[in-house]
């Protein structure tokens, strides 16, 4: 387990293997540990790297919401990828992690080797479908805030 300190945000990552590297970025509400299967499967001939984006899981929570930006988290994964001494890599996401890996693209195309998205949308082009969104992260950060882990059926043991 490794963490880096981006401004002060503590951002967890962890890698294993050796070979071409891969960086896997999470969906929403998930964590690295989604990546665990993949990572085993992978890493005899990959350097894969699993990271935890701001907000989630093992990487700092920070109650300020300037924090959380697209730019910052374009900005972890490159520190991420820095940090494991990768220039160059096979970039990867599931859902938000998708969408984050296609802006991380778009920012640093010398970076990117390939570029594998899964279960993504481009984002809403209505007014209305984004709200909707907004108003179900809402309401289920409100339930984490209250219940932990609870809220999302999980037993904190």
């Amino acid at each position: 387990m490794s963490y880096l300190d981006r401004d002060g945000v503590s951002i967890y990552y962890e890698q294993r293997g050796a070979g071409p590297s891969v960086l896997l970025s999470h969906g929403y509400s998930a964590s690295a540990r989604m990546w665990q299967g993949q990572m085993e499967a992978l890493s005899d001939n990959y350097h894969v790297i699993a990271w935890d984006m701001r907000g989630h899981d093992r990487s700092d929570s920070p109650d300020d919401p300037s924090l959380y930006s697209h730019e910052a988290t374009i900005h972890d994964m490159a520190a991420v990828l820095d940090a494991c001494g990768v220039g160059r890599a096979i970039i990867a996401g599931l859902s938000l992690g998708g969408f984050m890996s296609l802006a991380f693209h778009l920012a640093h195309p010398s970076r990117t080797e390939a570029l594998m998205l899964f279960d993504t949308g481009p984002g809403y082009k209505k007014d209305d479908g984004r709200a909707g969104w907004n108003k179900l992260a809402d309401s289920m950060a409100a339930a984490y805030e209250k219940k932990g882990l609870a809220a999302a059926g999980v037993s904190a043991e």
